[in-house]
């Protein structure tokens, strides 16, 4: 039985590049760009190479970039640049014309015939979608690019900005203390741009789904259930939600990544609040403005409502009553029993939390106004072993410093080993006020 699903680029992105999937062009050092190949003639843009991608180092069309081996220089190519604005004016005046009659309809079917260089409607419609033929391209002296596989170290770099993102140096660490391995599932509050999202289902990933599922139904239960790493994202802002819906559709992730566009602070992490098999995360991440709003949805035990305050967090008396209170009422009798009064049904309570593992939960915030707050509340729901941990990425620069022959004097050893400790006593000193 074949298995259908998405493979995605940055799971599995295989040896050599590929037609309609995603790429990254390597500009220079902190400058790539997510292209998706292609080689249909409906997305050239009018160049008669087929696509092109334009950069500042030439003109790249897809036929040059698709079958390669990842990590192969790509020299520019030259294109026909006046195709595409020959094709823009003759779509121009196809506008232009004029609405015709139905007794010029032979006559429309004759130019329309002529204008799909002797084919129908249908069949132009077809070829418009067929790999375009391109003729051997030279070879252009602007420049060159390398042609690299999709990563989240890659995407967090080029994706398009939509907020502000979680760089590589914070979810390397954060990934790494929240101990996210193969076949976690973490809960993600706050998903932005994609950031995160993207380098936790690379971590976590051990199959997909429909993968799974085929292997079960077919075994049944002669094969334990396979526990698949997934990501459950939240994000209170609707077009961004769309958007990464977009993207991750487009790379191949929407099995691993579920987007849910959802205000935390009241409506928890729960899928479905009658039902307790989701998400049972192992691992959560929130990068919102007020976490301690969304920490109280994150319990195994049910958290009585409490009162307020200005800033959001509890306050007073009920911040400390964090455990279920036996309310003794008095006995029931018929002069304070209404008579069309119902029996209460108490809400039956599911957490969003692995009930059979240790959870553990990072917070990012930016101020220490929020981690104070965050702290508080973790401290009164019963987390424990909390840590403060603040990151400085720092980069270091390597420099390749050249050393003429004619500097050295090889008279005696002892002259050359000063002349290299004062060149590189001058080295230093150059460093060290340049960072000054």
């Amino acid at each position: 039985m074949a298995i259908q699903h998405q493979v995605s680029p940055f799971l599995n992105p295989g040896a050599v590049s590929k037609a309609e999937s995603l790429a990254m062009l390597h500009l220079r050092r902190d400058q790539t760009l997510p292209v998706k190949l292609t080689q249909h003639a409906e997305k050239s843009d009018g160049y008669k190479e087929g696509p092109v991608t334009n950069t500042r180092f030439g003109s790249f069309p897809h036929s040059t970039l698709i079958g390669l081996p990842w990590g192969s220089q790509v020299r520019a190519s030259v294109v026909d640049t006046g195709s595409r604005g020959r094709q823009k004016q003759q779509q121009q005046q196809n506008k232009k014309k004029r609405k015709r009659s139905p007794t010029d309809e032979q006559a429309i079917v004759v130019k329309q015939e002529e204008n799909d260089g002797g084919l129908g409607g249908e069949a132009a419609a077809a070829a418009a979608t067929t790999p375009t033929k391109v003729p051997t391209l030279a070879a252009a002296a602007s420049g060159f690019i390398y042609l690299l596989p999709p990563t989240a170290e890659l995407w967090t770099t080029s994706l398009p900005h939509r907020t502000q993102v979680v760089y590589t140096p914070d979810y390397s660490y954060i990934l790494h203390r929240l101990q996210v391995r193969p076949g976690s599932v973490l809960i993600e509050a706050g998903a932005g741009s994609g950031s995160f999202s993207h380098a936790a289902a690379r971590a976590l990933f051990n199959g997909y789904p429909a993968e799974s599922n085929a292997i079960e139904a077919k075994e049944g239960a002669r094969r334990q259930k396979k526990r698949i790493g997934q990501v459950w994202s939240y994000e209170f802002h609707k077009q961004r939600v769309e958007k990464l819906q977009e993207e991750l559709q487009e790379h191949g992730l929407a099995d691993i990544i579920h987007i849910t566009h959802r205000d935390v602070y009241q409506d928890g992490f729960l899928q479905d609040p009658q039902s307790a098999t989701e998400p049972q995360a192992d691992a959560i991440f929130l990068d919102l403005p007020a976490p301690w709003l969304a920490i109280r949805h994150l319990t195994r035990t049910p958290v009585p409502p409490s009162n307020k305050g200005s800033n959001g967090a509890s306050s007073g008396a009920a911040s400390r009553s964090l455990t279920p209170k036996t309310i003794s009422n008095p006995p029931e009798t018929a002069e304070n029993t209404p008579a069309t009064a119902e029996p209460p049904h108490a809400t039956e309570f599911h957490s969003p939390l692995n009930p059979n593992a240790t959870v553990r939960i990072c917070t990012f915030s930016p101020c220490i106004e929020q981690v104070q707050k965050t702290i508080s509340v973790l401290r009164e729901l019963g987390w424990v072993e909390i840590e403060l941990i603040n990151l400085a990425h720092e980069r270091i620069e390597v420099r390749r410093e050249r050393i003429e022959a004619s500097q050295i004097d090889n008279s005696t050893v002892e002259e050359s080993v000063q002349k290299l400790k004062d060149i590189d006593g001058r080295a230093r000193q150059f460093r060290t006020e340049w960072h000054a």
